[in-house]
């Protein structure tokens, strides 16, 4: 019997050993008093504090980051007060200034009566993790970002036409504006393609989409690359003649840019054709069918000789 105390002592020791070799910081806080029991020598060459420095539940709320102060302690008090074993996701600050990101997995202890008595739990350090899930976000931001661009000429493509042009037509019915679209098309471009060859083309497609780019001025209106040679204009809150003006501001440009076209059948330098269509649109309308007719127009201006506008 005598040697129980000392074995008692010497599994407290092992624990001890086992805790304070690990990565992770042990602690424990009294739920009466809201102290610190006790916290791992780990925390000070993490965080730089030394343990006697953590007195208090209020240490550990005062070195966290202003916007995790305001959100995470009131939640692990709730859980804590509920029972719950819980885990937190936090910046703590280190004593040189920064701050690295902290999980905490709690443990609360009750006694018989299934009263809180104390609260365990490990400090995990998870800044790379952190840095990780980051990037990982940050690459899926920027792939969804190129998903709804065109690769050659940086336009916006057809998967984000697609989706403006919905929001934009559900705007014009739900307030009775006028919406005006234009599906343009660059006149006998095979042939140029066959005459200057496929890299000159790419190099004709992206001068285009800088001329047109000077044609409408509002954040609103949107320029898109439909496929191949074929553009879309979206003109929200634009009527039937304004979106006139901005097709022949667009022809003009064009024309101005004077782009040699040897194997064209309407000039020698590059022109385009225009279909332009204007819309209040209501409940029976249909979004489809006003752009399949813009696209008609587009045909109409094709047959009508090209380097036109219907």
């Amino acid at each position: 019997m005598q040697n129980q105390p000392q074995n008692q002592t010497t599994d407290q020791d092992v624990y001890k050993t086992l805790l304070e070799s690990t990565k992770a910081i042990p602690w424990q806080i009294d739920w009466r008093t809201m102290q610190f029991s006790y916290i791992g020598p780990q925390i000070e060459k993490l965080l730089g504090w030394t343990v006697d420095s953590w007195v208090s539940a209020e240490d550990w709320i005062a070195r966290m980051h202003p916007e995790d102060r305001e959100i995470v302690p009131g939640y692990c008090i709730a859980q804590s007060k509920a029972g719950h074993d819980h885990e937190a996701d936090y910046r703590a600050l280190t004593k040189s200034g920064h701050y690295v990101w902290i999980r905490d997995v709690v443990h609360v202890v009750r006694d018989e009566q299934g009263e809180v008595t104390s609260l365990i739990g490990f400090m995990f350090d998870i800044s790379e993790r952190k840095k990780s899930e980051e990037e990982i976000l940050r690459l899926q931001k920027e792939l969804e970002h190129l998903s709804f661009k065109d690769g050659l000429t940086d336009l916006p493509n057809r998967r984000m036409f697609d989706s403006v042009i919905e929001l934009e037509w559900l705007n014009a019915k739900r307030h009775r504006h006028p919406l005006s679209l234009i599906i343009l098309d660059i006149d006998f471009f095979k042939q140029y393609n066959d005459c200057y060859g496929h890299l000159q083309g790419d190099t004709c497609l992206k001068q285009v989409t800088q001329v047109l780019s000077q044609a409408v001025t509002r954040s609103r209106d949107l320029i898109a690359r439909f496929g191949g040679e074929e553009f879309v204009i979206v003109l929200p809150e634009t009527d039937a003649v304004a979106a006139r003006t901005i097709a022949e501001r667009c022809q003009h440009l064009i024309q101005q840019a004077n782009i040699p076209h040897q194997q064209s059948q309407v000039a020698n330098i590059l022109t385009i054709s225009q279909g332009v269509n204007t819309i209040i649109p209501s409940q029976k309308d249909d979004l489809f069918a006003f752009i399949e007719k813009t696209d008609k127009q587009l045909y109409q201006a094709k047959q009508a000789g090209r380097n036109t506008i219907v």
